[in-house]
């Protein structure tokens, strides 16, 4: 049985194995019930007694006859069997807890959470893991969790001429950005749970430059910075002319992330989009007679 404050901090504590499950509560001290919580669906499970219990997709147990089920669950059922992941608690329930089912940590077992479409159940499994060769944790999520640590960022930008500046119609103008980790890659992140580790590399594909007159200019390298030795020559691999004046052109850098991940077997790619902007003014040679 959850032990603790009536809230969904109680529940996402268990979860995610940052604070010690009870033991066995008294018998007039309310079960945990709370509304939507992050990551898992928790729905009122009742008051009094102990936990009824649920398996994965079997909806909650009841808790008003003081009978044991022998793992605490949240969610709502569902219909047909859902696919189920599962994930070793990092921070194990103490001795003698319901979670452990009779059993002692002694014999090699854990308490692990189920998670079946939203229902999420604790469940003892023994020293075997889970059933079938089932995966602690399904490496996509892992892959998600190792994304969300990165700090991606939209190209850090290099244009001629400099915002502030005035350019010349019919100029070459240089595009490129700064090549760190955070604006171009590569970009290396990984997450663990449940034995199971996926690292993810993630890296630009591509930018789209939108240079404010209604043209675009998609460049698959960060572009070569500008330096005056180079004169009136054309960019050699990102560049643009503007052909009409105009006292603020808004020009969007649009990066595409391509993220590469592995672990637990298996493999996959996801993409991320991050965009910057600047504004630049572009103006005609004024010719003095």
């Amino acid at each position: 049985m959850l032990r603790g404050p009536r809230s969904v901090g109680a529940v996402a504590a268990i979860a995610l194995g940052i604070s010690s499950l009870g033991g066995q509560a008294s018998a007039d001290e309310p079960d945990v019930g709370v509304g939507k919580c992050g990551k898992y669906v928790c729905t009122e499970v009742g008051t009094g007694g102990s936990p009824g219990g649920a398996a994965p997709g079997g909806g909650g147990g009841g808790g008003s006859d003081g009978k044991d089920g022998g793992n605490a669950s949240v969610g709502a059922p569902s219909g047909d069997k859902p696919k189920c992941t599962y994930e070793r608690l990092a921070e194990q329930p103490v001795a003698g807890s319901d979670y452990w089912e009779g059993h002692d940590p002694s014999e090699g077992g854990a308490v692990w959470a189920v998670t079946c479409s939203e229902l999420t159940t604790f469940q003892y499994i023994g020293p075997a893991g889970p059933p079938g060769g089932a995966p602690a944790v399904d490496p996509a999520v892992l892959a998600r969790r190792a994304v969300d640590r990165m700090l991606l960022r939209g190209p850090e930008i290099g244009i001629t001429p400099e915002p502030g500046g005035m350019g010349v119609i019919g100029m070459p103008v240089y595009l490129w950005t700064e090549t760190g980790p955070e604006t171009y890659g590569p970009n290396t992140s990984s997450a663990s749970a449940g034995g199971v580790t996926v690292t993810a590399t993630a890296k630009v594909s591509r930018i789209v430059w939108s240079m404010g007159d209604g043209k675009n200019v998609t460049c698959t390298t960060p572009g070569t910075p500008y330096h005056a030795k180079y004169g009136l020559k054309p960019s050699p691999d990102c560049g643009h002319r503007y052909t009409k004046p105009s006292k603020k052109y808004h020009v969007t850098a649009t990066s595409t992330w391509v993220i590469d991940w592995a672990g637990g077997g298996q493999t996959g790619q996801l993409t991320e989009v991050r965009d910057s902007s600047v504004d630049i003014a572009v103006g005609e040679v004024q010719v003095v007679s």
